[in-house]
């Protein structure tokens, strides 16, 4: 594939036409010449609470056939200056992680090895450590922005060490993303151990709380996350959960007192002049999404980090 190519216009083509990728661009085969690809991880056997979210990356294809190509607050056309696809899903196990763990980092890694920027759609938060491994055989050890309510960083869920509760603790162990320069944002809730946000700072994470951000101005937020990141590759992991469940029902482990939707993009739009490697969104679980909406924030979300692609490409 080559040249740009834009999305089906519903001017000539109704939405509910050649559905099946994301914002209907071109389904491709490979991440040849392409500057990013979409990538499904429909895996959800790690799951602790709900399952359902294997059905995510389908439905969010859905409904960003809603999208159209143009980024009005970022001034940029996502397509003008890209070119990019999707390939479709992983070819996943059901049931069983290591197997999936190998078909996800294989199909990163293809991605990733062709200069194209992976944006992966989960699954539960398990999937990421196998897409930290692609990227960080590239790239080395990542910065790591991570949206959630959760931090991830159990050492065991259920007396296992893979679970969608512990991949930022493997990918520590594993050597994939450098504490030094990552963050995460957004966690609260009621916990097991009361010193579990304490764990990200012994570990040389930096844990911001979203009881903290909320006394903070975006502005603040946003530099907090650059002054931390500094110029590293970064890869940038967003659990819709991160969202208050009232504009995000669709989630495995939802969480009172979260973010809403307008206040999520602009977080991710503050974001756009870092250096990013890849990106994922996941736990997106449509069966208990109300008119989906829970889907249509992840198309967004998606959306915006195709545009800030685009605008580091305009630059």
């Amino acid at each position: 594939m080559s040249g740009n190519t834009q999305p089906a216009s519903a001017l000539a083509s109704p939405r509910f036409c050649n559905m099946g990728t994301f914002m209907r661009l071109p389904k491709v085969t490979s991440a040849k010449s392409l500057d990013f690809v979409i990538a499904g991880a429909p895996f959800d056997t790690a799951s602790s609470f709900r399952s359902g979210s294997r059905f995510g990356p389908h439905s969010i294809r859905s409904i960003s056939a809603m999208l159209k190509p143009n980024n009005v607050i970022l001034k940029v056309n996502i397509m003008e200056k890209l070119t990019g696809g999707d390939i479709g899903d992983f070819n996943v196990v059901p049931g069983y992680i290591h197997p999936s763990y190998a078909s996800i980092e294989a199909g990163v890694a293809d991605i990733v090895e062709e200069g194209a920027v992976p944006i992966v759609l989960g699954g539960d938060h398990s999937i990421t450590l196998a897409t930290l491994r692609a990227v960080a055989k590239k790239y080395g050890p990542v910065a790591l922005v991570h949206f959630d309510s959760h931090s991830d960083l159990c050492d065991e869920v259920f007396g296992e060490k893979y679970n969608h509760g512990t991949p930022i603790r493997r990918a520590l162990e594993e050597n994939l993303i450098d504490p030094a320069h990552s963050i995460q944002l957004g966690m609260r809730g009621s916990l097991y151990q009361s010193d579990e946000h304490d764990m990200a700072e012994e570990l040389g994470m930096k844990l911001v709380p979203a009881h903290i951000i909320r006394q903070m101005s975006r502005q603040a937020v946003v530099s907090e996350i650059i002054q931390r990141v500094g110029g590293k590759p970064c890869f940038l992991t967003f659990d819709i959960d991160f969202v208050d469940p009232a504009y995000a029902p669709g989630t495995g482990t939802p969480e009172v007192g979260g973010f809403s939707s307008f206040e999520t993009l602009d977080l991710i739009r503050g974001l756009k002049d870092l250096h990013f490697i890849g990106f994922d969104v996941v736990e997106v679980l449509p069966a208990y999404d109300h008119g989906d909406i829970t889907t249509l924030l992840a198309a967004n979300i998606v959306f915006e980090y195709i545009s800030i692609l685009a605008l580091s490409k305009s630059k």
